[in-house]
């Protein structure tokens, strides 16, 4: 036996013999709020900003126009998609597109230049953007690994608050959490991108979607 199956052992031993009843979570925080279309936008739009994330909107028929357009921007020339991706969205992209597969090594996804994925839901309270690993948006070393994240982003999947947020979420899918471009701080509290995520974050509102 090693020293984990001790330590494990030790912790069931102790849980049998001290069974704790299952305790009762308060739930009594705000949930339901609503804002109008453009006041959640615009709240969104600012927490993004603000996590130094770059914000595109356009309306859905412009959807492939603009992901073109930041792609372009960017410099990105050959860009990964998961498997579910409307392609569609990338039909004025010039360069090349790479479906991505679970028996792709997840270190040769750093050689694209760019991930082009779709989202979940939001949060424009916080400005976060929730994966969830439908085929649309693919693993989680998709959205990690290369250095440019192009998010598309429904406005009608941009909820006010985290309670209303997490309510659209299927509980046992694997969420990712994202709030800006990857970012930390130095000991010295300098701040580093890209440690542990893609360094440039471009988000593409679609405001009628």
């Amino acid at each position: 036996m090693n020293a984990r199956e001790t330590v494990l052992g030790r912790v069931r031993d102790a849980l049998t013999l001290a069974p704790q009843p299952e305790a009762e979570v308060p739930r009594a925080y705000r949930t339901g709020r609503t804002l109008p279309d453009d006041e959640r936008l615009a709240l969104f739009v600012d927490r993004l900003v603000d996590y130094k994330a770059e914000v595109h909107t356009c309306t859905a028929e412009r959807t492939a126009a603009t992901v073109a357009r930041v792609l372009a921007s960017r410099g990105a020339r050959h860009v990964g998609v998961p498997p579910g991706l409307d392609r569609a969205w990338l039909a004025a992209f010039g360069g090349t597109v790479q479906e991505d597969r679970a028996d792709i090594p997840a270190p040769s996804l750093d050689a694209l230049d760019g991930v082009v994925t779709a989202s979940r839901v939001s949060c424009a309270e916080t400005g976060t953007i929730f994966l969830d690993g439908e085929p649309d948006q693919g693993r989680r070393a998709l959205s990690l690994v290369p250095d440019l994240h192009v998010c598309v982003v429904d406005l009608s999947s941009v909820a006010v608050g985290v309670p209303e947020a997490l309510a659209r979420l299927t509980p046992h899918r694997p969420t990712t959490l994202i709030s800006g471009p990857s970012a930390t701080s130095d000991i010295e509290l300098e701040r580093v991108e890209g440690v542990h995520g893609p360094r440039t974050l471009d988000v593409v509102i679609r405001t009628d979607a």
